[in-house]
């Protein structure tokens, strides 16, 4: 789940603040990432920078509906792939977040790291943690549909879970045994 590669300097102001944003607010947060950094990385003057996004709040906003909608395609796309490899539901999705905690760059949940930093501060980022959450909900209602009914939201706070200890360093070993474990009592399986 890395789309941030591609060079900068090939992108659009707007897209390259944008993706210049995503790297610092993902890998540093969101409150340590000054206006001023991103600018710079971003290589944009601060009348381009303020003539893309009114404010920094903007860009927050727009930085998540772009790791929403990046993180979903990449999590349907992993999900089918170990499906289509022979895993069964419980093992799709274990192996899915392995991979994502075996990532150099993976820092946890950019949804719960932001609902953490700025969620008492800021409503409208509380709506869009919990729009993200509900959509993965759907997919794992959808990815367990002959496993359990309606397993989703229980699913997503095992997969909260699982991202936080993988986030704090236990081994990715250990959090992903405890995690099928987590699942398979939620299943019934």
């Amino acid at each position: 789940m890395n789309s941030d590669t591609q060079s900068l300097d090939s992108l659009p102001p707007r897209e390259r603040i944008l993706v210049a944003a995503h790297g610092l607010f993902y890998r540093d947060g969101i409150r340590a990432t000054g206006v001023d950094r991103i600018i710079d990385l971003s290589m944009v003057s601060k009348v381009t920078f303020y003539r893309q996004y009114a404010s920094k709040d903007e860009l927050i906003k727009a930085y998540l509906d772009y790791r929403h909608q990046g993180w979903m395609s990449w999590f349907n796309s992993s999900l089918m792939q170990h499906s289509r490899d022979g895993a069964g539901a419980a093992a799709a999705l274990a192996r899915t977040l392995g991979d994502w905690f075996g990532q150099s760059g993976f820092r946890g949940c950019a949804f719960l790291n932001a609902a953490a930093e700025l969620g008492s501060a800021d409503p409208a980022i509380l709506e869009m943690v919990r729009r993200h959450k509900n959509e993965m909900a759907g997919v794992l209602d959808a990815l367990f549909a002959r496993d359990a009914v309606c397993a989703g939201q229980r699913l997503s706070l095992a997969v909260d879970g699982a991202i936080v200890h993988a986030q704090m360093g236990q081994p990715r070993e250990e959090v992903l045994e405890n995690f099928k474990a987590v699942v398979e009592r939620i299943v019934g399986s």
